[in-house]
């Protein structure tokens, strides 16, 4: 029997105005500086994966990584109806139903995602990399994604997700060994 190891490394793509004030989804562009402090960063992978959105494209051309393996599966939670919108926003025009979109992680926004609806989406993709990826991978994808992610590996519900404060620009290192994703605390 052959072992199939695999490292993934995840990498919170670039700020963007959206990050910065709390607007739900959308597709905007990075911000400069956090760019340029994408190019400071150093990863050697077999493949790289990003999110389908330009902060994760853009981030991983900074690394100089232009051609990574676009992924649907990364990409940010789907907020549907909210898309665009920003949380103070929302909280003015529908206080009601943010606040139990808020409390309660297995809601999702009209027409959006669920906490749930993620983590199974970001499941099904590891469960692949896991299959086909026996090596190293990167991959740059929103910091929702990251959170989605972490909490699959370490088995924890969804209504851990709002615990995790994942930063534009963090690492978090997994590992694949006999069947099992694992958090791979390196210094």
């Amino acid at each position: 029997m052959t072992v199939r190891n695999t490292s993934l490394t995840l990498l919170a793509h670039a700020l963007t105005p959206a990050l910065r004030g709390l607007v739900l989804g959308g597709d905007a562009e990075p911000d400069p500086a956090s760019v340029e402090a994408a190019r400071e960063l150093k990863f050697s992978a077999d493949v790289v994966y990003a999110g389908p959105e330009r902060a994760a494209v853009r981030t991983a051309a900074a690394l100089g990584y232009d051609d990574p393996v676009v992924e649907p599966a990364l990409r940010d939670r789907g907020y549907g109806e909210w898309t665009g919108r920003g949380l103070e926003e929302l909280l003015a025009s529908d206080p009601q139903a943010v606040s139990a979109w808020l409390e309660r992680p297995h809601t999702a926004t009209p027409g959006g995602e669920t906490e749930n609806d993620v983590l199974a989406r970001v499941a099904d993709w590891l469960g692949d990399v896991a299959e086909r990826e026996p090596g190293s991978a990167l991959a740059i994808v929103h910091p929702a994604v990251v959170r989605a992610i972490v909490l699959y590996v370490v088995d924890a519900p969804a209504e851990s997700l709002r615990h995790i404060d994942v930063r534009p620009l963090a690492v978090v290192n997994l590992s694949h060994h006999s069947g099992n994703w694992s958090l791979a605390i390196r210094p």
